[in-house]
């Protein structure tokens, strides 16, 4: 397992894109659109290579609840080999599945479950392309 970023909230992606590329140096590492309408850039620091990924919900995405000033964590993304038994591991533990896992764009197994203090843990693994059987991680949605 490797912990590959943390994902926060922001309620206006250029200002927030100008903050951490222009005022932080980040650099950006890539962006795309959720299956539920959200947004999100990938950024990376050059010199730890610690990576944060800004989201943008639109009001009516199940996760475009109202932003409060000191909760902008959105949450932390693991990579790991098998998304979907780790999820259930952590279930038989007593982890509140808050997402169920779901194949994103066929690449991509993706769930979440909340920490005991309720912060939000995204799991994910890639989908080997020719077998359909979990590979090894390979990076940040």
């Amino acid at each position: 397992m490797s912990i590959t970023y943390a994902g926060i909230r922001v309620t206006d992606l250029d200002r927030s894109l100008r903050f951490y590329l222009e005022g932080l140096g980040l650099r950006e590492r890539g962006r795309g659109q959720m299956s539920h309408g959200g947004t999100f850039v990938g950024l990376e620091d050059p010199e730890s290579h610690f990576q944060l990924e800004l989201n943008v919900y639109p009001r009516d995405s199940p996760y475009g609840t109202p932003y409060a000033v000191g909760e902008g964590l959105d949450h932390l993304g693991l990579d790991v080999v098998d998304a979907r038994a780790l999820i259930e591991r952590l279930r038989r533990m007593g982890a509140r599945v808050v997402v169920e896992p779901w194949l994103e764009a066929g690449k991509y197994w993706i769930g979440f479950v909340e920490d005991p203090d309720g912060i939000w843990i995204e799991i994910q693994s890639p989908v080997a392309p020719a077998t359909g059987t979990v590979s090894a991680p390979s990076g940040p949605s």
